[in-house]
Formats: structure tokens, C-alpha cells, sequence
């Protein structure tokens, strides 16, 4: 296709995906799903396990092949936007009391997985034919391993926020281990594509740039008044492109380093500093991740067929990805919480956050596609252990709530936030 043919073509794509996630999101809705979940679902409904299965010409029509990278590129940047507003409205002072908790949280959330992963693809990857032919055992047991410990942290604040669940002990707790948790599983895919491709190369280099954007941000954070009083001299018609800029250029850095671009967004939004004026165009790009974000579901969507976990042995698997998914990271978190002191009411919380995995996991098996050390199968495998586990999240914390109602007691919540 042609630049001037695709032009239409995505703005028909984009309108059909907006459509098609505003009904799943309400059809959801009414069994207390928050709009992302749709949006994730609304993904695999317009790709071949839903709408390819049914109307196949209608699928290929409205995403044909040469269309799907801009929807890609496009979905980025609606993912990069939403991030810089979950670091922008993520406050640093919430982790002050539960900063203990959450890095062994994080920690047996990275751990347990990984080794769990591992053991089951070790034990029975080869006799279900869905591995990679010619890649090392070693690469697919780690690679599922890791891909069960991310956490869906973009997902998981959203949740969080939605709910109002931000000055909870245990959203704070959530969200400080959650973003620990995806940084070193992030590391730790890099370690996979590094022995993948045998060589050392992308783990050193997602270290020494993961220092180097630590320096960065400090740096930031100690111009803190200089960007504010400059930023008031500057037409506020200049600020956003600025702004952009500089989001984009954090996104591209912590992409060549390793960590996605994700990382880089949250970091920027964390450390952005506020203002009348700041806050004002900080707001202004708030909108791209809402209309942006649900093109990067449906990429995802077009590479999941449900129909190639149809054999037994494949479906298997996929029960098995599951139930150690979520021994792995909902009982493991649920028992660090414990351990480190927090109630049970909390920790059982933490665990139903922790074990969302959606988006994060979602790009995890697409870096993976892309590498050729995933099988379209083990993807579509992997993809049921990402919705499961994120549209369980809700209902547990309902349950829950139910839970502590019936016996009069309820959440501690975090120390006030202060105003930055």
C-alpha cells in the first residue's frame, strides 16, 4: 500500500477500534471491569481469534499487513503519553512506609515466577511443539519465566486510580513493588536476548543505562525551581513541544538501553516538575494516551489466534502457564507481604494487584515475536495467562472487600500525600 492509500485505512482502523473498545469496556463495566481490561479484550476481538474466526475478509480488509506497524508506532505513543501521566501522578511520598514491604515484594514477585516459568517449560515445552525450533531450551524456559514475573504496572495504576486506591497502604505498596518489579524484568529479558544472541552485550548495556538514567534524573530533579521559573518567561504555547521532546527523547533512550520506552515515560513524569503553568501542559497531553493506548491492544490482538491452542497438549500448557502464573505471583507476593509484617487484608490486595500482568506482558511476548524465540502458539498461551490474570484482579479485590466488610475491619491506608 501506498502512503496516500494507508492514510485512510488507519483512520477507519483507528475509528472501528475505538468503537469496538467503547462496548467491550461497557459490556465489562457492568461486571465492575475497569475500561482498560476492555480495551486489552477489545484487542483480541478484532484479531483473528475473534473477528478472523468469524468474518475473515472483514479482518483482513480493516487491518491489512503493511497497516499494522503504524498502528504499532501509533500505539506507542499513546502508551508513552499514558506513562508520563502515571509517573506525573505518582507520588513519591506514599512509599515512605511500605518502601521495606515493597522490595521484598517486588522481589519474591520476580523471583518465583521466573524459577516456576522455567521449570515448566523445562519439564514439558518440547512435547507440546510449541517451541521455537533451533532456539535453546534455555532461552524459551527463561524467556516464559520472565515473561510471568512482569507485572502490567501501567495497568495496575490505572486500576488504581480508577478505583481510588491511590492513598491505600496497599496501592502504594502495589505500585512502589510493581515498578521495582517490571525494571528488573526487564533486565532480566535483556539477559535473555543476550543469550539468545550469545553475547553480553544488552545486559551491560541495560545496566550502565539504567545508571545513566538515574543520573539523568537526579540532574532533573535538582533543576526542579530553574525549569519552573524558566518555563514561566516561555510562551505556554511553546511548552508542550518541549515537553514532547523531551518525553520522546527519555522513550527513545530507555528503549536502546533495554528497559522500553515505558520506563523512560514514567520516569520523566515522576520527576516533572510542577507548576500552574507546567501542570496546565502536563494535562494537554493527557488525551493521546486515552484516544492512542487501545492501538497498541489491538496489535497485540492481531497476533493472538486462539485457535492454534486448540491440540491437548497446547492447552495444557496454557492451563499450566496459569496456575503457575498465579501460584507465582499472586501467592508469592501474598506471602512476602506477610512476612514483611503487612496485615492480611493488605497483603492479600498487594497479591491481586501484583498478579495483573496485561500490557506489560503484552510487549514482553511482541519484543519476543519480533526476536523469533516465541512461537505464534506459545504466544496465544501466554496472551490467555494476560487476560486471566488482569480480569481476576478486580473481582479478587471485590472479594475481598466482602471480605473485611463482613468482619468490620478494612485496609490501613498510607500516610497523607504532600503537595509537590
Amino acid at each position: 500500500m501506498t502512503p496516500s492509500e494507508l492514510a485512510p485505512a488507519f483512520f477507519l482502523a483507528v475509528v472501528v477500534i475505538l468503537a469496538v473498545c467503547r462496548v467491550v469496556s461497557a459490556l465489562l463495566g457492568r461486571l465492575g471491569q475497569p475500561p482498560v481490561v476492555g480495551e486489552m479484550l477489545a484487542g483480541v476481538v478484532l484479531g483473528p481469534s475473534v473477528l478472523g474466526a468469524l468474518l475473515p475478509g472483514v479482518e483482513a480488509g480493516l487491518f491489512p499487513e503493511e497497516l499494522r506497524p503504524v498502528l504499532y508506532v501509533v500505539g506507542q505513543i499513546g502508551l508513552v503519553a499514558f506513562m508520563f501521566h502515571v509517573g506525573w501522578d505518582f507520588r513519591v511520598d506514599r512509599l515512605r512506609g511500605v518502601a521495606r514491604s515493597a522490595g521484598l515484594v517486588s522481589a519474591a514477585g520476580v523471583l518465583v515466577p521466573v524459577a516456576l516459568g522455567a521449570a515448566l517449560i523445562t519439564a514439558v515445552g518440547e512435547r507440546t511443539g510449541t517451541l521455537v525450533p533451533g532456539v535453546p531450551l534455555v532461552v524459551s524456559a527463561l524467556f516464559v519465566g520472565v515473561a510471568l514475573a512482569v507485572t502490567a504496572f501501567p495497568m495496575l495504576a490505572r486500576i488504581i486510580s480508577e478505583r481510588g486506591l491511590a492513598g491505600t497502604r496497599y496501592g502504594s505498596l502495589s505500585l512502589g513493588a510493581g515498578a521495582v518489579d517490571d525494571a528488573l524484568a526487564w533486565v532480566l529479558l535483556a539477559g535473555v536476548f543476550s543469550i539468545s544472541g550469545g553475547s553480553a552485550d544488552l545486559v551491560s548495556v541495560a545496566v550502565v543505562g539504567s545508571l545513566g538514567l538515574v543520573v539523568v534524573l537526579a540532574v532533573v530533579t535538582r533543576l526542579h525551581g530553574h525549569t519552573v521559573r524558566l518555563s514561566e518567561r516561555v510562551a505556554p504555547e511553546s511548552l508542550l513541544p518541549v515537553l514532547v521532546g523531551a518525553l520522546f527523547l527519555v522513550a527513545w533512550y530507555t528503549d536502546e538501553i533495554g528497559l522500553y520506552a515505558v520506563f523512560g515515560a514514567f520516569s520523566l513524569g515522576l520527576v516533572f516538575p510542577r507548576s500552574e503553568r507546567l501542570d496546565h501542559t502536563a494535562e494537554t497531553l493527557k488525551p493521546v494516551g486515552t484516544v492512542f493506548l487501545p492501538l497498541f491492544f489491538t496489535y497485540s490482538g492481531l497476533n493472538t489466534d486462539f485457535a492454534l491452542l486448540a491440540s491437548g497438549p497446547v492447552l495444557l500448557l496454557t492451563l499450566g502457564c496459569v496456575l503457575v502464573a498465579v501460584a507465582g505471583k499472586f501467592g508469592a507476593c501474598w506471602l512476602a507481604a506477610r512476612l514483611a509484617g503487612e496485615p492480611g487484608a493488605v497483603a492479600l490486595r498487594v497479591g491481586a494487584l501484583m498478579n495483573a500482568r496485561g500490557l506489560m506482558q503484552l510487549i514482553a511476548l511482541n519484543l519476543g515475536l519480533a526476536a523469533g524465540i516465541v512461537t505464534q502458539a506459545l504466544f496465544s498461551a501466554l496472551v490467555v495467562v494476560a487476560v486471566v490474570t488482569t480480569v481476576m484482579a478486580t473481582p479478587l479485590l471485590a472479594w475481598i472487600d466482602r471480605r473485611e466488610r463482613a468482619r468490620g475491619g478494612g485496609p490501613r491506608r498510607a500516610a497523607a500525600p504532600q503537595v509537590r
